[in-house]
């Protein structure tokens, strides 16, 4: 008897907290009611009790992935094509770590996801700087992190995190919008939550908002005198449109004025391709004629975009020219950076094409003669014969063929690389649709669990992923994850044998000595890997068999599927600034001078 209720007394005091009581309780409740619906993890033991409260609450979606950093491109790619904030969470050390660069993805792409990282208990930390680790896996993830967060935070108590949450949110959401981190350690997660203390009032605008209401209308009176002039301008949307969720009013602003629209990398899906508006890619594997039209136009204004190199080419002072740039962003720090002597204006870009449709017009001026000019150089120019092969598949009518044949995908997807390109030449999107890539990270092996994502985040239509076989297999093991989720997700490997962007590279720059691209490189069977996974796998090599895996994965396939397309391994990505000369001269018709730091 007595050492029955020994035993008892052992398993009471075993017991967890109450989850409502815990601080992991508290975070799996909070969530669902800040609009977050799916979490993305590896399972590690510093977060099993984090885990073990979310998977108590009905209204959020645990989500296990086979790596952390596909968690963090999962999270990433379902906030972009939601709107809402997902969690990524992983456990402390080599968790953590492996999370960074799907931090720095959202980071450099301005991307508001949460972070969430276990750490060991907080007797366990390294104290006074005194030894390399304390417990096991402690790696300090926070001031590793923070150059690429908006903010980094270890929680110390329990009492101090409802409002580090709140705050948390709030940052991730607030001006230029962007990733978080919260580092919470074992002993806190399972520590009791006193009364939550009152959500913490938001950062004041250092600006009131008669002094921006000011500057915005100077802003605009230049720009309409600028515009009562011009006789050729532009407007170079980017990703920070949609981030503003401003795509209907830029939208309406640009068909009332009549001004044709280029667009940045994140920016493709900005304007449908049913647009006469809709002038092209710009920048270092840009449409010919789009980047034709930033060097010939007059007004140049741009929206949401930050002018990087990628854009730009190495002549800086040539894209700037003699015409009147004007460059509207949220971040401060883009502005008159990279590209000087802009007119400039830090603002809401919402606020801001609200306040220009208003003020904004071109009476009497026509435009018609500009747009002629930009539709004959694109006929002149046409995307899909810039990469002809000799024999096999043009990559970049592959991508019209898959947007024409699959018109029911919702978001197209892109891993990094040669296909990238392609698919923003020449890709073609209907209303609604989306376009995905990894902008300022770059990083391959992005794509497909960013695909994962977006097609949980829109589970109503398909989602196409193009991948290059070097960025799959950086994350191939997500296959499985798209398997056990049924994600819709349409997988097109562009096989050429090689990683070829930078094979390309090495054409150019160092006599064509292919170490590690093609030399010392391979790729599998992908049909066989993606069977042995479970998908349905087609395997083409010509345009007619393109055409029918098309139809046969249309009607045939519910869930995820793979198509591989084999392309010519020394077909390379036309067309391509060539740096060292003017803007907007572009290989293969000429030659770069000077190598090229992107």
């Amino acid at each position: 008897m007595g050492f029955r209720r020994c035993t008892l007394a052992v398993l009471v005091s075993a017991q967890p907290e109450r989850p409502d009581d815990t601080v992991a309780g508290y975070l799996a409740a909070r969530l669902s009611q800040l609009g977050v619906t799916h979490v993305f993890e590896l399972v590690g033991g510093m977060i099993t009790v984090l885990i073990d409260a979310a998977h108590r609450n009905p209204e959020l979606t645990i989500v296990s992935m086979h790596h952390e950093q596909g968690a963090g491109f999962a999270a990433e790619g379902f906030t972009r094509v939601s709107g809402r904030p997902a969690i990524a969470m992983a456990t402390s050390g080599p968790g953590a770590t492996n999370l960074l660069t799907a931090v720095g993805s959202c980071y450099f792409d301005s991307t508001p996801v949460v972070f969430i990282t276990g750490q060991v208990n907080t007797h366990e930390l390294r104290r006074d700087g005194r030894g390399r680790q304390g417990g096991f896996q402690e790696t300090d993830i926070v001031d590793m992190a923070r150059p690429v967060t908006k903010w980094a935070v270890r929680v110390d108590s329990a009492n101090a995190f409802p409002s580090l949450l709140e705050k948390a949110f709030a940052v991730a959401r607030e001006g230029r919008p962007g990733p978080v981190l919260l580092d919470i350690p074992m002993d806190v997660q399972r520590a009791r939550v006193a009364a939550p203390m009152s959500t913490p009032p938001e950062p004041g605008d250092p600006e009131s908002d008669a002094r921006r209401a000011g500057r915005r209308a100077v802003f605009l009176d230049a720009l309409t005198r600028s515009l009562g002039r011009a006789e050729r301008p532009l407007v170079l949307a980017g990703g920070g449109v949609r981030l503003a969720h401003a795509t209907t009013s830029l939208k309406e602003l640009v068909e009332r004025l009549g001004i044709p629209v280029v667009t940045s990398l994140m920016g493709v899906d900005i304007l449908d391709d049913s647009s006469p508006l809709r002038a092209g890619l710009i920048g270092s594997y840009g449409n010919r004629w789009a980047n034709w039209a930033v060097a010939e136009s007059d007004v140049l204004i741009v929206l949401g975009s930050r002018l990087d190199t990628r854009q730009t080419g190495s002549d800086v002072t040539g894209f700037r020219g003699d015409r009147t740039v004007f460059h509207v962003d949220i971040d401060d720090g883009e502005l008159n950076n990279h590209v000087a002597g802009c007119v400039v204006l830090n603002d809401d870009l919402a606020t801001f094409l609200d306040a220009a449709t208003e003020v904004l017009q071109l009476p009497g001026r026509d435009l018609s003669p500009w747009m002629t000019a930009i539709a004959e150089r694109r006929r002149e120019w046409p995307d899909d014969e810039e990469n002809v092969p000799v024999v096999g598949i043009n990559p970049n009518r592959a991508i019209q063929e898959i947007c024409h044949s699959w018109d029911d995908v919702g978001v197209f997807v892109t891993d990094v690389g040669q296909h990238q390109m392609w698919a923003a030449q020449s890709v073609r999107l209907a209303p609604g649709q989306r376009f995905v890539t990894s902008g300022g990270m770059g990083s391959m092996g992005f794509g497909l669990p960013a695909a994962i994502g977006a097609a949980l985040a829109q589970p109503s239509r398909p989602v196409c992923l193009v991948v290059g076989d070097g960025g799959l297999q950086c994350n191939i093991q997500e296959l499985q994850t798209a398997v056990r989720t049924r994600a819709d997700v349409r997988i097109v490997v562009f096989d050429n044998g090689s990683l070829g962007m930078v094979r390309q590279f090495q054409q150019s720059y160092f006599d064509s000595r292919f170490y590690s691209t093609s030399w010392g490189y391979s790729a599998p069977d992908f049909v066989a890997v993606a069977r042995a996974y479970g998908l349905p796998a087609f395997s083409v090599t010509t345009h007619a068999e393109l055409s029918s895996a098309l139809v046969a994965v249309r009607s045939d396939v519910s869930g995820p599927s793979l198509i591989r397309l084999q392309i010519d391994g020394e077909l390379n990505a036309y067309p391509k600034m060539a740096f060292g000369r003017a803007f907007g001269s572009m290989e293969p018709l000429v030659l770069p001078t000077e190598m090229e730091g992107t």
